[in-house]
Parts: structure tokens; C-alpha cells; sequence
């Protein structure tokens, strides 16, 4: 078993080394124990006013990565050792690209511009790959209807970036996404060190097997495909009242939906139609492709 670095002791020492040091009213403080869990530092820094983060030694890109997904104003109260004493420093986090956690210790961002909840519909330029299936406002829709808690255990087959922002939505729970396709995967895998996304975990297929190391999901995502309904079933298997929500550009498949659900037992399934259009350069409206979101959920 794993020794734990930071027991209750350690953690309300450091605490009361940021409060004799700092200016943070500790009401507005948003305590995480990156170590114990797989926990997303960046979403919480955007959505608290001041996070005490509690890191491992080893990690060389953490303030990169923070920077990166726009947090360069936020700033930085730290001190070089591992123990709450002596100096304490604080630097924006722009300034504090080219170094990373040398110690074991407790660090505290404050970020003046933070929001209550996480803003869903990142633009695909945010992204390290343009997994180019799904635009910000139809990804946004689909988001709101999955309902993604924060300690939320998510499946998404074949979502690509809704993946990675479920990721962040769920930052202190799991995501296991499923990609078939190898050049998938490997976006996927670029764009978990991009945005530092701690926990996911990224898999081939879909049966009891390949699922029984992640935990049972709450919410699935699935982007219509033959094994569909092989998918759809085992999902139900694992959480007879998961939420599931798919994605089809296909009007057959849409149609089809709602005798599918019923077959595993959700009777009120949503079927719903999304357009969108763009003004482009030329003031002419692009009109995007138009997918069918089918949600249902199982009644207990």
C-alpha cells in the first residue's frame, strides 16, 4: 500500500502555514490532495478563488499546463521546501512555466477571475487535435444532457473531445474513453498531457472485461456505431439506471432509438434534432451537419 504524504495532521499544518503567510480568506479555500486520487487540478483552479493544492515531487510541467489552459494570471504562494516553513514566495503562474514541483508539498493558487460552475463547450481550436466530429455548441448540448457531476464516473465511446471535457466536468471522479480507431486514441492520449487530464483512462473496446478496472458508470456517451446496442447492453448490465446519451447523423438510427432503449428498459427516451448555422466572411450562413441526441434513462 501506497504511503499517504499528506495525513489530516500535514494538511492542517499547511493551512495554517498559508494563513499566517497569506492575505486568502481560508473560507474561500478549496482544499485537493492530488496525490490520493486522480484529481484535475485546472477546472477546480478555474471554478474556486483560491485552490490548496496538495502535490508530489516529479512533476516538471504542472504550471505549463496551467498556463496553457489560460490560467497565466493566477497566481502562485509557495515556499521551496517540503514542510510549511520558512519563506513563502508567490509569482504568477505565467511566469512559472519553466519550473515544476521539486518537492512534496502544499502550493496555493489563487485565481481572481475564477467561475462558480465550468464553462461547457470548449472551442475546438482549444484543442491539441481538432478530432474534427462534434463543434463547441452541439458538444455544449450534449454535455448539459449527459448531466456530469463533479465526483461523476463517465463512459464516452467514440467522443473524442467530449471525452476530454467530460474529463474536466467530472475532475474530481473518472472517465473511460473508448476509442476503436488507433489514431484515436493516440489524440486522445495528446490531448490528456495538453490539458493535464488525470482522470482518464482510455480503452479499445467495450465488454465486461475491458470495464471491470474502472469504476461503474453513472453517465455514458455514445456516438451511434454497428456495436451500438452491443454497447448500450452492457453498459445497462454494469448500471441498470445509467444515463445514456447517443449521438447519430443517421435519421434510421434516430428513428430506431427509442424501440432499442425500451428493449433495456428505458420507456421515455428523448429524441431531439440540433442545427446550427454560421455566418462566415462571405455573410452567408454554413449550415453544420444536423445530428439526432437520443437521452434515456432507466426509472427505478
Amino acid at each position: 500500500m501506497k504511503k499517504e504524504l499528506f495525513t489530516n495532521e500535514i494538511i492542517l499544518s499547511w493551512l495554517q502555514y498559508y494563513a499566517d503567510n497569506t492575505p486568502i480568506d481560508l473560507e474561500q479555500i478549496k482544499m485537493m490532495d492530488i496525490t490520493k486520487k486522480n484529481k484535475n487540478l485546472i477546472p477546480t483552479v478555474e471554478s474556486h478563488k483560491a485552490v490548496l493544492a496538495f502535490m508530489e515531487a516529479g512533476d516538471p510541467d504542472i504550471f505549463y499546463h496551467m498556463w496553457n489552459a489560460g490560467l497565466g494570471e493566477c497566481e502562485v504562494w509557495y515556499n521551496e521546501g517540503s514542510e510549511p516553513a520558512g519563506e513563502i514566495k508567490h509569482d504568477k503562474v505565467s511566469n512559472m512555466i519553466n519550473r515544476g514541483i521539486n518537492a512534496s508539498a502544499g502550493m496555493l493558487v489563487v485565481n481572481p477571475n475564477s467561475r462558480n460552475t465550468y464553462k461547457m463547450g470548449l472551442d475546438n481550436l482549444n484543442f491539441r487535435k481538432d478530432y474534427g466530429r462534434v463543434g463547441s455548441e452541439i458538444r455544449s448540448i450534449i454535455l448539459n444532457k449527459m448531466g456530469i457531476g463533479r465526483e461523476d464516473s463517465v463512459c464516452v465511446i467514440g467522443g473524442g473531445s467530449i471525452a476530454a471535457e467530460a474529463a474536466f466536468m467530472a475532475s474530481e471522479g473518472t472517465v473511460t474513453a473508448v476509442e476503436y480507431n488507433r489514431k484515436e486514441r493516440e489524440a486522445m492520449e495528446e490531448n490528456i498531457g495538453y490539458f493535464d487530464l488525470r482522470n482518464v483512462r482510455i480503452i479499445d473496446h467495450v465488454d465486461a472485461e475491458s470495464l471491470k478496472d474502472s469504476p461503474t458508470p453513472a453517465v455514458a456517451f455514445l456516438a451511434a456505431s454497428a456495436s451500438m446496442e452491443q454497447e448500450i447492453r452492457c453498459l445497462i448490465e454494469l448500471n441498470p439506471l445509467i444515463n445514456l446519451v447517443v449521438y447519430t447523423l443517421d435519421f434510421s438510427v434516430a428513428g430506431a432509438m427509442r424501440s432499442i432503449m425500451e428493449k433495456y428498459g428505458i420507456k421515455e427516451a428523448e429524441v431531439i434534432q440540433i442545427s446550427v448555422s454560421k455566418l462566415n466572411s462571405k455573410n452567408a450562413f454554413e449550415v453544420q451537419p444536423a445530428p439526432w441526441i437520443i437521452t434515456g434513462k432507466a426509472e427505478g
